[in-house]
């Protein structure tokens, strides 16, 4: 009964020492979207923060968007295309135009 209670014991420590170093790997990145606002900081942003984004932060500044990520959830290549879907180009895709049409007047950066 001690060794049943024993093995129980070492097999659900190295469960759950397991499941704790399993957790998901984020990679940061950081390119250019073109915006001219708060509206467009929160609309950049908003199309950004998919399911495996940790977190973005758009600098309306500089127009850097910085986005953590988990790689084997989602890619660089469909956050831009969701971004772009939005209405604001990235690096890799043009902003739809139907989309770009909607934004708000201030929110329309030249091209």
């Amino acid at each position: 009964m001690k060794k049943q209670f024993l093995f129980s014991l070492i097999l659900m420590i190295t469960l759950f020492s397991t499941n704790m170093f399993a957790a998901d790997t984020y990679t940061k990145t950081s390119f250019l979207v073109p915006g001219n606002c708060d509206m467009c900081k929160s609309r950049i942003e908003k199309a950004a923060k998919t399911e495996g984004v940790k977190g973005v932060l758009w600098n309306e500044e500089t127009h850097v968007l910085t986005v953590a990520f988990v790689p084997t959830k989602i890619s660089v290549e469909q956050i831009q295309q969701n971004i772009s879907k939005a209405g604001y180009d990235t690096p890799k895709f043009k902003a739809d135009s139907t989309a770009y049409e909607k934004l708000p007047k201030c929110c329309q950066y030249t091209k």
